[in-house]
């Protein structure tokens, strides 16, 4: 039983004794590990310290900017990206597109599109026309202050093209040209832009327009370029409290380098719209060649646009809407009617007037296709004339309706009687022989007899102003002059024509 239990005894020393030291080993084999992972910790640590000590430094200066995000300026100082670290050469433009003042009436896109910028210079337009045309959007003069006694005056065209436009599902946008010689005029326009186009659906921007500022007959002319640059920003401010996007238009030689404007101020806040017109006009030159940022780009005066009786600007816009925003004004204006008068200058007179033969009444002062002959006024007849134009039409009212006819066929001697004179080449119409050179004034139908209302009378050529063409007879009784125009004798009214010296 003893030695039983010795052996009980030795067998369980042995196995105690085989787990210590295993547990001992393993033991030191853990403190082994720590030692090591301390040494290696202590030499990335204390050493690393000890030979960039300015790196740990430049580490807690950034954790303390961190936690004054506040200080914003210093961390743009720091950073070499920031505006205040580049050159010109690396920045290019320095605006800011998250910066510039837009209305959030309607949701901008970045489309391209198409558009025109339209005043009473280029007469009635056929918006339908226009539209069918794929024109996107207009930018329609309202208004402009006058050169010399600073007076405000309205487009005569403004409410009718505005009107007309956004009824043929064409955006619009508008432009003041302004001659505000003080921040106070400035705003007094953008306030009454503002109210003009108040009542209808204003998408694109609104547009300060100022030139001629270099003529010495201009009430801007003794302005510095900070004061005209200061009434600018202080229209395009007023019209963005108004709650419209403004723009700045000028051409890319007064804004190139500041020249004229300090365009530098302006691009910080506003869209940019720049006139430049290469060449070749978009889209076979495909962008401006203006360094600056901008928005608009008017590539041409001298556009062609179905609808457009004259010349018009043409323009890109890097930028679009999803919608037509709404009036901020939601009482519906007026019905507007086209201003037919706006391509001339009428002098008011009151005066009695008959014909001295027979005379068309058209509901407009033009012969072109867009007037129409509402009746015929005939020698005896009497009609009151209340104005005349240099271009040679007189208005006339009957029974309180408004017509327009060619002043030389009417005359104030109500005891004219129409001469009935044959001659041999079966023409009522005598002519005195001259030889000597004229132009239209501004255009002049040549027709093949010297008559409006005769049938056979023919419009045979249209010719504009700057051609040259040789006048071989006048007749004085009806105002129709005789000439030569590419080997044909053909007929025109008198009054449309300047004699070329």
């Amino acid at each position: 039983m003893k030695r039983e239990s010795r052996q009980d005894f030795n067998e369980w020393d042995e196995e105690e004794s085989g787990f210590s030291v295993r547990t001992v080993l393993a033991v030191l084999a853990a403190i082994l590990c720590v030692l090591g992972l301390c040494v290696v910790l202590y030499f990335l640590i204390f050493r690393g310290e000890k030979e960039e000590p300015e790196k740990a430094e430049e580490v807690q200066v950034i954790a303390d900017t961190e936690e004054e995000v506040v200080d914003k300026e210093e961390m743009d100082y720091e950073d070499p990206q920031s505006t205040e670290n580049l050159t010109p050469d690396e920045t290019g433009a320095e605006t800011a597109v998250s910066k510039i003042l837009i209305s959030e009436h309607a949701a901008e896109t970045d489309e391209v599109t198409l558009g025109i910028d339209v005043s009473r210079f280029q007469g009635t337009i056929d918006w339908k026309s226009v539209a069918d045309a794929g024109i996107d959007f207009a930018m329609i003069r309202v208004g402009y202050r006058t050169q010399s006694s600073g007076e405000i005056v309205e487009d005569s065209n403004a409410r009718y093209n505005m009107q007309e436009a956004s009824a043929n599902g064409i955006k619009i946008g508008a432009y003041f040209f302004s001659t505000a010689v003080s921040e106070a005029e400035a705003v007094e326009e953008a306030q009454w832009a503002a109210d003009i186009i108040s009542q209808y659906p204003i998408t694109y921007p609104v547009a300060y327009n100022c030139e001629g500022f270099g003529n010495p007959e201009n009430r801007l002319y003794s302005l510095t370029k900070t004061e005209r640059t200061d009434c600018a920003i202080a229209f395009l401010n007023e019209i963005y409290k108004q709650g419209y996007t403004p723009v700045f238009y000028a051409s890319k030689n007064e804004m190139e380098e500041d020249l004229k404007w300090e365009t530098s101020r302006i691009d910080k806040s506003f869209k940019i719209w720049v006139s430049q017109y290469p060449a070749a006009p978009y889209p076979q030159t495909a962008t401006s060649s203006y360094s600056g940022t901008h928005a608009m780009w008017q590539y041409t005066n001298n556009g062609t646009v179905a609808g457009v009786p004259k010349p018009v600007d043409a323009n890109v816009a890097y930028f679009g809407y999803e919608s037509s925003a709404q009036a901020q004004n939601q009482e519906a204006p007026e019905e507007a009617e086209a201003d037919v008068e706006a391509l001339m200058k009428f002098q008011e007179v009151e005066e009695t007037v008959t014909s001295k033969d027979v005379t068309n009444l058209r509901d407009m002062p033009s012969q072109g296709s867009d007037s129409t002959v509402l009746r015929t006024l005939t020698n005896g007849e009497t009609a009151t004339r209340t104005g005349i134009s240099d271009s040679g039409w007189s208005r006339l009212l009957i029974d309180g309706e408004r017509y327009y006819a060619v002043s030389n066929y009417l005359t104030t001697d109500l005891s004219h009687q129409t001469p009935v004179k044959e001659l041999d080449d079966g023409l009522k119409t005598k002519f005195t022989k001259v030889s000597e050179n004229v132009t239209p004034k501004i255009e002049v139908n040549l027709r093949k007899l010297p008559s409006v209302t005769n049938p056979d009378a023919v419009v045979v050529a249209t010719v504009t102003a700057g051609e040259v063409f040789v006048r071989t007879g006048i007749n004085t009784d009806y105002g129709w002059s005789r000439v030569e125009y590419n080997g044909q004798t053909l007929y025109c009214v008198s009054s449309y024509l300047n004699v070329v010296e």
